[in-house]
């Protein structure tokens, strides 16, 4: 098992140092950002459709856009595309800022600003994704994405906690404004990044990958070449069960579970605990869970990663369940720190099994394919979970949307290589290449 002291001499390392500061402060922003927008909606308007339609109109574009963005950030310094998406998001939360601060916000400027921010962040994450590997050694991926997943999960904790607090406290502008100054602190750091090339041998069962700081031999340019790279990063997906079986079931998962809590989470506390910052409350609770889960999970490599990830998971919508029923907090924050304990070890153990086992030159297109199956019903779950609440109830909704998403869960683990997938002892690093392989001012 890991603990703090051994995670964190990972940060030893210069560039994975830079990268882990730039994501830290942004993702803080990031969960102040989220659900800083939930209360701001509710308390302004009162209507889980209007929050629906906000939380869809950033995910739309965000899934829409996933497979350009993972093409370029294969093709495009990662890190430098990560610094021009963070300048892009602190303008537009800025802006969103003083709209607040001047009292002009409408329900259609945050569908506007948010639209064009899920775009910018369709770039962001495949890079991102992509990035972590070049920065630290092969043997040290699981204890570098253990660390990132740790920061995050702190901002887990600290982000709606503080989001709560400015909301409800000093107003709205002042939870925009922190997320706009996150992107700044993050674009910052970026810049100093400098990651190396990686060249990495793959399981016994996989064969030896391209070296991906070389100029790749791509085929056509322009959109041809474009689609030749998604077909690609398609094959990749599509080669692995232990992935594409695992996407399917977080496609069903996220559009019934997660729309239905971002949506309906705020007026659920309303109604069964009589004020909507108990939502605040629960999901500091549930960062909480994932910070343990993220400790424990720096160290612990099961035989079976992919199995002990998909049984991890399964705890999520059991706890949202109670949440939506209105159980005493007594028993709902215990639950709620055991899923996000849950889903802090399913993090690291896909991001590790992707870092591992996907060549390098794809992995951020296999990254992007990830999110957009992932993410790909979500804004039509966002759409929805309005609408569905006034129908049926917002309680009934929520749970029945959670229990759906637990069996989507568990189906994932029928497919034989996600429940049999080994893990890998120690990735062998191809010859010649040295511990930390060459570091160079661009990308692979």
């Amino acid at each position: 098992m890991g603990s703090l002291a051994h995670i964190v001499r990972v940060l030893a390392h210069r560039d994975f140092r830079y990268l882990w500061l730039a994501q830290s402060f942004s993702v803080v922003g990031d969960f102040v950002a989220l659900v800083a927008l939930s209360l701001y909606v509710i308390q302004r308007t009162g209507h889980p459709t209007d929050l629906g339609i906000v939380l869809a109109a950033q995910s739309l574009p965000l899934a829409a856009f996933l497979l350009i963005g993972g093409v370029w950030a294969d093709r495009l310094p990662r890190h430098r595309v990560m610094v021009a998406t963070d300048l892009v998001r602190f303008t537009l939360h800025a802006l969103l800022a003083a709209l607040v601060f001047a009292g002009v916000a409408r329900i259609w400027h945050l569908v506007a600003i948010e639209a064009v921010f899920g775009s910018a962040e369709a770039f962001f994450r495949p890079a991102a994704t992509g990035l972590l590997p070049q920065t630290v050694p092969e043997p040290e991926i699981q204890r570098a994405s253990a660390l990132t997943g740790l920061s995050e999960n702190v901002a887990e904790f600290a982000g709606p906690a503080l989001a709560t607090a400015l909301v409800l406290g000093l107003g709205a502008g002042w939870a925009f404004a922190l997320d706009a100054a996150t992107f700044l602190l993050s674009a910052a750091f970026l810049w100093r990044v400098r990651p190396r090339r990686r060249a990495l041998a793959r399981a016994p069962d996989e064969a030896l990958v391209r070296e991906p700081g070389e100029a790749p031999e791509r085929g056509p340019s322009g959109w041809a070449g474009v689609w030749s790279e998604l077909r690609e990063g398609a094959r990749e997906v599509r080669s692995r069960a232990w992935v594409w079986g695992t996407l399917a079931s977080f496609c069903v998962a996220l559009f019934t579970g997660l729309a239905t809590w971002y949506v309906l989470g705020p007026a659920i506390a309303r109604e069964q605990y009589g004020g909507v910052g108990v939502y605040g409350l629960v999901s500091a609770a549930f960062g909480v869970g994932t910070i343990a889960g993220s400790l424990l999970g720096s160290g612990w490599r099961p035989r079976h990663p992919m199995r002990a990830a998909m049984l991890a998971i399964l705890v999520w919508p059991a706890a949202d369940v109670l949440y939506g029923a209105g159980v005493t907090l007594g028993a709902v924050v215990p639950a709620i720190l055991l899923a996000g304990a849950g889903v802090a070890l399913f993090n690291v153990w896909w991001e590790t099994a992707l870092a591992e086992r996907i060549p390098p030159d794809k992995l951020s297109r296999v990254s992007a394919y990830d999110w957009m199956v992932s993410i790909g019903l979500l804004p039509l779950g966002y759409a929805l979970a309005g609408p569905l609440a006034q129908a049926l109830g917002s309680v009934e909704v929520l749970i029945a949307g959670s229990l759906l998403a637990l069996l989507a869960l568990a189906a994932g683990l029928l497919p034989r290589e996600t429940r049999m997938l080994e893990r890998l002892e120690r990735p062998a690093l191809a010859p010649g290449a040295g511990a930390m392989g060459t570091s160079i001012p661009h990308r692979p």
